[in-house]
């Protein structure tokens, strides 16, 4: 495992000078994981070392949009008061990509009395780490993040297909941990790499997954907020590189109908700070009552939790039967039909694997809410289901089918609000119902094709 680095203002300033960086990206996280803030003089930023933005800059829905009235405003300010930001000096990358030496740091939130803004993306994972850390555990994860390749689209209405390789002719059938798939797109996957290594993000293997054009990049494990960051930084950087390439990137949950949707599975395990063992395995190697009741309270939270973690209308037709996606929260070991699996490994390296978050959820959101969860069992002592060891798709359905069905779901589970904070739940769930409203206002070509001339 790489560390992650920790770094305080004067190691800052001094990474700066080492690269004679110009000016700084100053970031924050909103809660799609949309990169918000201001570029800003080198000397600015040395001089502020923080800026101030409007609260509701990390606190709007995916069209830009804000609710008009209700439960949002007794959290947002109505107002629009500033929150202060201050860079977290770890999180510094160089931009490999910009002209003039460029660095981008990550930002966290603050209000005017010096708290963590609660509904701010990082505030929230901060939150459950902070609750794992009174325990003395330390969370370590790690992310394999899915994601789609398609051809340059610049019309909504129409359909995505995938780009052509140096072969000079596109993906037609699935072409599963294919090598001379992925060396269809050298020249791309070679500068993310570059780009990669110049951000220092600790990236690990890179396979063809099973869609045409869908390709999954594994991250070495590490601590949450870290790892966070790296995909945050991660999605930005391919979205940039694949541009570059005359294609897109895109980590919506299902792009292309008939093609599997992309994941990112979570990796989980949980260190003893004191002794730096891993209390998901006995001292003889047998699986312990900590990973009993943390797979419990996946099993237990997930379903009411699944907004956060497929967080668009889209999110849905991911999960279904059949199409390497989970349908409910069984689990198994080494079974990849379960929502949750406990992958083959040595009792040092035991670990949970939570398969039904989608490429399209926020990372800081996702390790947050898949880490409560496993608090949650942890807290409760919540014993998990008999493990399953057949085809779990044969199993009923155990997660909403819908944006609005989830939504009503994480309402009503008044533990998960708890652990996650009141704030967050109220801002996140008014957000998600005003993205749920402006889509029930698009009528759909289904709808069209089967429903005008026939009812």
């Amino acid at each position: 495992m790489t560390e992650n680095k920790t770094m305080n203002f004067n190691d800052l300033e001094q990474w700066l000078n080492e690269r004679r960086v110009t000016e700084v990206e100053c970031l924050v996280p909103d809660l799609t994981g949309v990169a918000r803030g201001k570029i800003l003089p080198r000397g600015k930023f040395t001089e502020d070392r923080g800026m101030r933005l409007p609260q509701g800059i990390v606190a709007m829905g995916v069209t830009g949009e804000f609710p008009e009235s209700g439960p949002y405003y007794d959290v947002v300010d109505p107002t629009d008061k500033d929150m202060q930001l201050r860079p977290d000096p770890s999180s510094v990358r160089i931009v490999p990509w910009a002209t003039d030496p460029t660095a981008q740091v990550i930002h966290d939130c603050f209000d005017h009395e010096g708290k963590l803004v609660p509904f701010a993306p990082r505030s929230v994972l901060r939150r459950v780490c902070d609750l794992f850390a009174a325990e003395g555990l330390q969370p370590i994860v790690a992310p394999e993040l899915e994601f789609y390749l398609t051809a340059r689209n610049t019309d909504p209405n129409t359909l995505l297909r995938a780009p052509i390789g140096r072969s000079g002719r596109a993906e037609t059938s699935r072409q599963a941990y294919s090598i001379d798939a992925v060396n269809e797109f050298d020249p791309l996957f070679e500068e993310i790499y570059d780009y990669s290594d110049k951000m220092e993000l600790n990236v690990d293997t890179l396979i063809h997954e099973v869609g045409a054009g869908q390709m999954e990049i594994n991250f070495f494990h590490n601590k949450p907020l870290g790892l966070a960051d790296e995909v945050f930084f991660f999605k930005r950087t391919v979205r940039e590189a694949a541009l570059r390439h005359d294609m897109y990137a895109t980590f919506m949950a299902k792009p292309i109908a008939g093609e599997p949707g992309s994941a990112m599975h979570v990796h989980q395990s949980l260190v003893d700070i004191a002794s730096g063992q891993n209390v998901f395995s006995n001292p003889d190697g047998t699986p312990s009552e900590a990973f009993m009741h943390y797979i419990g309270g996946l099993q237990r939270y997930i379903p009411a939790a699944m907004v956060l973690v497929a967080p668009y209308v889209n999110s849905y037709r991911r999960l279904s039967r059949n199409t390497a996606a989970p349908i409910n929260i069984e689990w198994g070991y080494d079974n990849r039909t379960v929502g949750i699996r406990s992958p083959i490994s040595s009792p040092a390296a035991r670990r949970v694997e939570n398969r039904v978050i989608g490429a399209d959820a926020n990372p800081y959101v996702a390790m947050a809410m898949t880490l409560a969860c496993g608090y949650l069992g942890l807290k409760n002592k919540i014993k998990p289901k008999p493990e399953m060891r057949g085809d779990a798709y044969l199993s009923p359905y155990a997660l909403p089918r819908s944006l609005g069905e989830a939504l009503d779901w994480l309402r009503k589970e008044s533990d998960l609000h708890e652990v996650l904070g009141k704030e967050f739940i109220t801002v996140y769930s008014e957000i998600k119902e005003l993205e749920f409203d402006e889509f029930m206002k698009v009528i759909s070509p289904w709808e069209r094709e089967h429903l005008l001339l026939h009812v």
